[in-house]
């Protein structure tokens, strides 16, 4: 009875291990289909154009005299996921037109990258924006914006480990949405650099998509520098402070609004440490405003750097640019410079300035209509110190930058640069109704640039 128990016990036990093999066998035929295999050819790779040690390169990516051509190779099947992830995170979002949207980022997939016939492998591809993103989407137009990172998929593919596109990690391709000049974002970004700001660098593009049937021309972009990649580090002694990019009601810093949660952290998100803002909050919603304003400019200097956001909002309001603090809880970022560990004003997204607002009101000169839900605005600009240096760089920057013959000039110049190609947008692919309609909103900016510009100097002059 023994030797019985014993070969069932030994019959049991090499079926027991029998199974087990399968399941290893089973395990690991699901791990191998999990698994890339990478049978790219990384024949166009070259340190100085896709290495991380490559230095950025401005003058190539962000080349001023040209119109750069990108095309995008997508396979079907990552396109179709892409349509359907679009789909699923813009249907459960909400949100007035104009006002920030609470969506999930869409999700990236590699793609297929060649400019001047130099491919870039495996690079991170997604929709990117917010409310223009979703009116976008649902007027049926396929010209979305876009995000680009270049080793977004260094994981899955070691080879690309550390990609720069001429050291440039991340871009934009902004579609210019409710700009039929499509010259706004461009100019707009140019402007604040000009007047010693810190701001994106820009260009302009014309991309090419191809997700199975063919390179399809999806129209004029601006190719926009990411200021967490490369604005920080260029424009900054060495971009390792804390960079945010607000939106929210705690955006706006009015009392009762501070949460960490919408003071999205862009940089150091390890350490996660938002004292710089908290600082900020905590003082202009101090009561020493009204008690002992000295003290409170003096505190307020120490975190903020004042001087440099009363040159913004000079800046901001002349170009009329209403998307933004003031009116939006988005549209800009804050930086925390190592250099004298102020906050600095970073703007962002100006393809709806140079107009009256369409939606809500572009702010007067003396932005006595703000209210103390802006409290950035209400109580610094209460000051009549700080009020006196906004008014000054309200006069420099017509002086200096805003100037109506070099402006008509720049407009023309890029009219001329940008006009066929905006033409041979197809219907599917353009915010343009007509030719025409791209001919007369450049028309406009000229006008624009002179009428603000007498609007100055009248309410310098009351």
């Amino acid at each position: 009875m023994k030797k019985i128990s014993l070969i069932a016990t030994t019959l049991l036990l090499l079926v027991f291990s029998a199974c087990r093999d399968d399941e290893s066998i089973i395990e690991n035929k699901e791990e191998k289909e999990e698994e890339i295999i990478d049978l790219t050819d990384y024949s166009d790779w070259d340190d100085a154009t896709h290495s991380k040690s490559a230095e950025l390169n401005y003058d190539v990516v962000f080349n001023q005299n040209e119109v750069l051509r990108f095309d995008i190779t997508i396979d079907n099947d990552d396109w179709s996921d892409m349509q359907t992830n679009l789909a699923s995170v813009l249907s459960s979002s909400g949100g007035r037109p104009g006002e920030s949207i609470d969506f999930d980022d869409p999700m990236f997939v590699p793609c297929s990258f060649k400019f001047n016939d130099t491919e870039w492998y495996h690079v991170g591809i997604r929709y990117k924006g917010n409310s223009s993103l979703k009116s976008a989407y649902q007027s049926g137009i396929k010209k979305l914006s876009f995000k680009l990172d270049f080793d977004e998929f260094e994981d899955d593919y070691p080879a690309i480990k550390n990609q720069r596109f001429y050291g440039f990690k991340q871009l934009n391709l902004k579609n210019n949405f409710l700009d039929p000049s499509l010259l706004r974002e461009k100019v707009g970004a140019d402007l604040f650099r000009q007047f010693g700001l810190a701001s994106s660098e820009t260009a302009f593009c014309v991309v090419y998509v191809d997700y199975g049937s063919g390179p399809q021309y999806f129209g004029v972009y601006t190719l926009v520098e990411e200021v967490d990649d490369s604005v920080i580090k260029s424009q900054f002694a060495d971009g390792s402070g804390n960079l945010y990019k607000p939106d929210g009601d705690a955006a706006s810093f009015a009392r009762g609004s501070y949460n960490t949660s919408e003071m999205e952290l862009k940089t150091n998100e390890d350490s996660a440490n938002y004292s710089d803002v908290n600082a900020l909050y905590n003082i202009i919603n101090s009561s020493e405003r009204t008690s002992d304003a000295e003290t409170w400019k003096s505190n307020l200097e120490s975190v903020l750097n004042v001087d440099g956001f009363l040159k913004y909002l000079a800046a901001n309001n002349i170009i009329q640019n209403w998307d933004t603090y003031g009116n939006m809880t988005h549209n800009y970022y804050l930086y925390n410079n190592s250099e004298n560990n102020k906050l600095t004003w970073i703007p962002w997204d100006n393809n709806e300035a140079f107009q009256e607002g369409k939606r809500y009101s572009t702010l007067s000169l003396s932005m006595s209509e703000v209210s103390s839900s802006w409290p950035l605005i209400k109580y610094i600009i209460a000051q009549p110190e700080y009020e006196a240096i906004y008014e000054g760089y309200l006069q420099q920057f017509i002086d200096e930058v805003f100037i109506p013959s070099e402006m008509i000039s720049t407009y023309s110049s890029y009219y001329d640069l940008i006009k066929e190609y905006v033409y041979a947008e197809g219907s599917a692919y353009s915010f343009l109704s007509s030719d025409s309609q791209f001919d007369s909103a450049v028309e406009k900016l000229k006008t624009h640039v002179q009428t603000r510009n007498n609007l100055v100097e009248s309410y310098l002059n009351e």
